[in-house]
C-alpha cells in the first residue's frame, strides 16, 4: 500500500469533519465560543509502554486513553486528535485494520474524532504519537499549579494495578504473581493494557478542584511534582492510599507495596480539593460511578517536599520516586 491507500483505507473511515476528509494537509478546526484549548501530547513505543505482540486493539486504546487522561485532569473536555503513526515494515493490513477499529470504537465513546496526522515507514520500533485537543471555559482549566494550602488530596479509583499488571503480563513473571488467582491475574494485566481515564470527573474537577493532574508516572513522584509545581509541601496517609483487590493480594511483600506506589500507568486523577468543596466532590464522583477517595492534604513547607506516613505512623521513603523515561 501507498501511504495514500493506507490512509483512505484505515483512517478516513473514522475521522471527524475536522479532518476534511483526510484529503487536506491541514485539518480545520473553531473551538467553541467562549472557550480555550487544552493540548496534550504523548507517545507510545514499542518496548517500552507496550510489548510488541500485544493486541493491536490494545495498543490503540491505550494510545488514545493516556491523553484523554491528561484532559480530565484539566477539566477539559476533548474535542479531537492528531495522529503520527511510525510503521515497521512487519505489521500487516490486518494488524491496521484492528488498530484503526478499535482507535475509531474509542474515538466514538470519548467524543473525540480523528482530525488528521501523519504515517511514516521507520527500521525501528512500532512509535504512535497523538496529540488531543480539549476545551475549557475560558480560565477554568485546573492546573497542577493550583493546590493551596489546607486543600485535601483526593485520588480516583485504585492506584498500583497496572504497575503490577507490567509485572504479571511479562515473559518471565517475578514469584509474587503465583500467588494471584487467575481473574487477579486477569484484572492486573487489563488495567495495564488497557486504561480508563476518569473523563467523567472533569466538569466536577473543573467545579471542585484547585489544582489537579492525572497519575502517569507514579503516586508518590507525582505527588511529588504537583506539590513542586504549587509552591507547597503535603502529607500523604498511606494507610489511605486505595488498591483494588486483586493488588491488596500480593501488597504485603514489601517490593510490590514500593511497585504499587510508585510504578507508572495509573492514569488516575490526584486533585487538590478546598474542604469547603470535598464533601460536594464526592458526592458528585459517587453519582457519576467514580471512587475518589481522600488520602492526604497540602501544607505549607517547602515546595516538592511531601512526606508519606506508613501504617505504623512513621514516615515512609522509596528507592525511587517514580517512573523515568530516561
Amino acid at each position: 500500500m501507498t501511504e495514500d491507500d493506507l490512509i483512505a483505507r484505515f483512517f478516513a473511515p473514522i475521522a471527524g469533519p475536522a479532518a476534511l476528509g483526510l484529503k487536506d494537509d491541514t485539518a480545520l478546526y473553531a473551538p467553541p465560543a467562549g472557550h480555550e484549548l487544552v493540548l496534550t501530547v504523548d507517545a507510545v513505543v514499542a518496548g517500552v509502554h507496550f510489548f510488541a505482540d500485544d493486541p493491536p486493539e490494545a495498543i490503540a486504546r491505550k494510545a488514545l486513553r493516556v491523553n484523554i487522561s491528561d484532559l480530565a485532569a484539566k477539566g477539559s473536555e476533548p474535542q479531537g486528535f492528531l495522529l503520527t503513526l511510525a510503521l515497521p515494515s512487519a505489521y500487516s493490513a490486518d494488524w491496521l485494520g484492528r488498530f484503526a477499529s478499535a482507535l475509531g470504537e474509542d474515538a466514538k465513546t470519548y467524543r473525540c474524532p480523528l482530525m488528521g496526522g501523519d504515517t511514516v515507514s521507520t527500521p525501528g520500533p512500532l512509535m504512535i504519537s497523538i496529540t488531543v485537543l480539549g476545551s475549557v471555559p475560558a480560565g477554568a482549566m485546573v492546573k497542577r499549579t493550583g493546590a493551596e494550602a489546607g486543600d485535601i488530596l483526593f485520588v480516583t479509583g485504585t492506584i498500583g494495578d497496572a504497575a503490577l499488571g507490567l509485572f504479571v503480563h511479562g515473559k518471565s513473571p517475578p514469584s509474587w504473581a503465583t500467588q494471584l488467582s487467575g481473574p487477579h491475574r486477569e484484572f492486573l494485566i487489563s488495567r495495564y493494557l488497557e486504561p480508563q481515564p476518569r473523563l467523567a470527573l472533569a466538569p466536577i474537577v473543573r467545579a471542585c478542584a484547585n489544582g489537579a493532574m492525572d497519575i502517569s508516572d507514579g503516586l508518590v513522584g507525582d505527588a511529588t511534582k504537583m506539590m513542586r509545581a504549587s509552591g507547597f509541601a503535603a502529607r500523604v496517609d498511606l494507610a489511605r492510599v486505595p488498591f483494588s483487590d486483586a493488588t491488596k493480594a500480593v501488597i504485603s511483600q514489601p517490593e510490590v507495596f514500593e511497585s504499587a506506589i510508585t510504578g507508572g500507568d495509573d492514569y488516575e486523577i490526584l486533585c487538590a480539593v478546598p474542604p469547603s468543596h470535598a464533601m460536594v466532590f464526592e458526592q458528585l464522583a459517587l453519582k457519576e460511578g467514580v471512587a475518589v477517595t481522600r488520602i492526604g492534604e497540602v501544607i505549607d513547607g517547602v515546595a516538592g517536599s511531601v512526606t508519606f506516613i506508613g501504617v505504623d505512623g512513621k514516615p515512609r521513603t522509596f528507592a525511587r520516586g517514580s517512573y523515568s523515561h530516561f
